[in-house]
């Protein structure tokens, strides 16, 4: 289950009656595109169905009854959040779109590149300040996913951008090839991988553009500094859609 500040209230008005849950906003709107796939009790705040969330009220079991077909909350929380409204105050809606931001600008900073400069990634400062001067607003109540191409459309007019794929190659001197190839293997796709005669490790792997920062701290880190890295290949810019 999720906190209570965490929860939005979902409602639904029927046969004359009043009938709220606490849910998960994320949830409760994949529900109503019928996208929700997961776990119920895991994305509800309360195993219940409320006549008023906020005072604890509850409804009589013969309304549930009536309107529902039953008396048990998995089964009707579901079906209030699809035919009813979701209710949000405005500090939900704003805490929601500020969590939205910031995940748009970590999507975008780990995807995207500066064509002009070498397709070295742009620093999420950078889309930050560029999506404030681009007047983008995040709607709180849309998955991030749906819109990164909005938000890029918005920054392309402000700074040079693109989303990317890196494919770069990996030798890790042997003295660090046990461990640390474990954990580089793991960074993006490994498109193939060679043990050396000297018991150096290369291994070639494929990840977002703007990741590439990212990815020689972490090869630095585990082979103190002593890897050696090469680009093979940058990919044309990906489609979002």
């Amino acid at each position: 289950m999720i906190s209570l500040d965490e929860a939005v209230t979902a409602r639904l008005e029927s046969h004359g009656e009043r009938f709220e849950v606490l849910i998960d906003p994320d949830a409760a709107l994949a529900m109503k595109r019928g996208e929700f796939d997961g776990d119920l009790e895991d994305v509800i705040a309360a195993r219940d169905v409320f006549e008023n969330a906020s005072r604890g009220d509850r409804p009589a079991e013969e309304d549930l009854e009536t309107v529902f077909g039953t008396t048990d909350p998995l089964e009707i929380i579901p079906e209030v959040v699809e035919r009813g409204e979701i209710q949000i105050t405005a500090e939900q809606r704003k805490e929601m779109q500020e969590q939205k931001r910031k995940q748009l600008i970590n999507t975008i900073a780990r995807n995207a590149v500066n064509p002009q400069m070498d397709n070295a990634p742009h620093p999420p400062d950078r889309i930050e300040n560029a999506l404030e001067q681009a007047g983008f607003t995040v709607d709180p109540m849309e998955p991030v996913e749906n819109q990164v191409d909005d938000a890029l459309d918005a920054l392309r007019p402000v700074i040079p951008i693109r989303f990317d794929e890196v494919t770069v190659a990996v030798q890790v001197p042997a003295d660090y090839a046990g461990s640390a190839q474990a954990q580089i293997r793991q960074f993006g796709d490994l498109e193939r991988e060679e043990w050396q005669a000297d018991g150096s490790w290369v291994g070639v792997l494929t990840f977002p553009a703007g990741m590439q920062n990212e990815f020689y701290d972490l090869v630095n880190e585990h082979t103190s500094g002593e890897a050696e890295t090469r680009i093979i290949k940058e990919k044309d810019e990906l489609s979002t859609r």
